[in-house]
């Protein structure tokens, strides 16, 4: 039994409804089916089962029932017509990438990414024989100059981890267009609630479903979304055959999570504005990179892209990695974790955690400096944040 909705519904509403099946109890929420097989009436119904002659599910490392309810929801929001579930953040990157290329393609990936993005296509696409250009992607003439007749992929996340630079989607799609090429877009800073990638012009869209969509710190999962055509002719076959899926418990927390995000993601995005505002008034910090403020360097970009600003905050503190490390060690509320998009709020120094495997170079290039701190901001009542992190300031010596 499936829920069809009469009309097109907001995303609040979409989060708590859209995709759900239920069995014939009848059940209120989402039923969890915990297994990893299924069984035939008959031979002959396992036969049309395998030539795909029945839509039902064979084995839950293909498709799963709970998970196709996550998947459809996050199709709802997206605007996409197809999802696939995995494991984690990476998984979905990795996957999103490899299943599409071979030996002599090219991809292009902007260099402000998250440090394992960096690893697959920096070490691991050359391994197989896949030409790489690395590129700073603000810019757009950087995207044209970098394209070849083989270029297959181009990679980018925006806002970027951990700067929050951000990139204009819509023309480096007009790029991809023009070559023949896919754009795959990281867009967790974002939210699926603030951006639209897809409706940007992006062909595939991925996230780590242990940030925001989850958002409270208990599991593991990631999300590919594109058109049906690319994920039943270019995905599918990958992701059956190499086992990245998500597994249906992680599913059913991963449901359970949306029908609260519109309400967790807005007052996050609320408390992070206000520090944001509060921490570029303070003389021991010398910058500060928050998607809405005027003062963020692609300022119109995200005028034209973002519904609203972000849970993410960079910050930059004069006294280089020792103020960084007497503020993260003074602070009472905020915890230092290398997650984010957590319902607690969270902090973590790039330059010797997320991105610790850069060379200094490549930290440089992407404005990680040794004072530059990644803030989540999380649930927490915005005053007592406030006055966390202005107590921490007075502990810079």
């Amino acid at each position: 039994m499936t829920d069809k909705p009469k009309r097109n519904f907001r995303p609040a509403t979409q989060l708590v409804h859209a995709g759900t099946e239920r069995s014939p109890f009848g059940e209120t929420s989402e039923a969890l089916f915990l297994t990893q097989g299924f069984v035939y009436e008959n031979a002959e119904a396992a036969v049309a089962r395998f030539n795909g002659e029945d839509p039902g599910f064979i084995y839950s490392r293909y498709a799963n029932p709970t998970t196709n309810m996550f998947e459809k929801r996050m199709c709802a929001l997206e605007g996409a017509e197809e999802a696939r579930a995995t494991a984690s953040g990476m998984a979905a990157v990795a996957a999103a990438i490899l299943c599409q290329v071979k030996a002599g393609d090219h991809v292009i990936s902007a260099r402000a990414v998250f440090g394992s993005c960096n690893y697959i296509v920096e070490t691991l696409l050359p391994r197989y024989g896949v030409e790489i250009s690395i590129i700073d992607g603000s810019k757009l003439e950087n995207w044209q100059a970098a394209t070849r007749p083989n270029t297959k992929v181009m990679f980018l996340e925006s806002p970027s981890n951990p700067t929050l630079e951000v990139i204009d989607i819509a023309k480096v799609a007009e790029i991809a267009n023009s070559v023949g090429a896919k754009l795959i877009v990281d867009n967790v800073f974002a939210t699926p609630l603030f951006q639209k990638p897809l409706q940007l012009g992006a062909h595939i869209v991925v996230y780590s479903a242990t940030k925001h969509i989850d958002g409270q710190g208990r599991c593991l999962g990631g999300l590919v979304l594109s058109d049906r055509e690319w994920i039943e002719n270019e995905f599918q076959e990958y992701f059956r055959h190499t086992g990245p899926g998500l597994s249906p418990f992680n599913s059913w927390i991963m449901l359970k999570s949306l029908e609260t995000m519109p309400v967790r993601i807005k007052q996050q995005a609320q408390s992070a504005r206000a520090l944001a505002d509060f921490l570029a008034e303070q003389n021991a910090v010398s910058k500060v990179i928050y998607p809405g403020r005027p003062d963020h360097p692609q300022a119109d970009i995200i005028a034209r892209q973002m519904s609203g600003g972000s849970t993410m905050i960079a910050l930059e503190l004069k006294g280089g990695r020792k103020a960084a490390f007497e503020f993260e060690n003074a602070l009472e509320v905020i915890r230092i974790s290398n997650n984010l998009g957590d319902a607690k709020s969270l902090i973590t120094h790039p330059a010797t955690t997320t991105h610790k495997n850069l060379t200094d170079e490549a930290r440089l290039e992407q404005n990680i400096s040794e004072g530059l701190l990644r803030l989540s901001v999380g649930l927490e009542d915005t005053d007592d944040l406030l006055e966390d992190v202005a107590e921490a300031l007075k502990a810079i010596k």
